[in-house]
């Protein structure tokens, strides 16, 4: 059976299933998006960082990268999550939940992470059990911020 079979088998089959599988791959593609823009700024930082020097250390630089990866990243996944994941009109309201749900995301990847290290998981290992947990939390949250009213 091919991919696309077992996709279209598990849409027609179950609507949980099937929004969990969307919510997988926007999660996949909010990735790539994060970190292949990260990576474009990193690219100009490099090109760029004797004039950078100037104004900012490489590590400050750096770090802004990665933040404004972050902010394109949540704009486009909150728009997949709407539309592709949870086939829901953007709202402010649903704006908000998910400002909110990735800020209780966020504190409870520096938890998790933390209590990891502390119980003994491996630091190269410990992200993969974070990420696995907040996934999940984090498609709980959402399903009620998108649940339709």
């Amino acid at each position: 059976m091919s991919l696309k079979q077992k996709i279209t088998r598990i849409k027609d089959g179950d609507a949980g299933k099937a929004q969990f599988v969307r919510f997988i791959i926007n999660g996949c593609l909010s990735a790539a998006v994060h970190y292949g823009v990260y990576l474009l700024l990193l690219i100009a930082i490099d090109n760029y960082i004797d004039i950078i020097n100037k104004v900012a250390s490489r590590d400050t630089a750096t770090s802004t990268a990665y933040a404004i990866g972050y902010v394109v990243s949540f704009a486009v996944n909150f728009y997949f999550t709407c539309v592709f994941t949870f086939r829901a009109s953007p709202t402010l309201r649903r704006f908000i939940g998910f400002s909110g749900s990735h800020a209780v995301n966020f504190l409870l990847h520096i938890v998790l992470f933390a209590l990891c290290l502390r119980l003994g998981v491996h630091r190269l290992v410990a992200p993969f059990v974070v990420m696995g947990i907040a996934m999940l939390v984090q498609f709980a949250i959402l399903k009620v911020v998108f649940r339709k009213r």
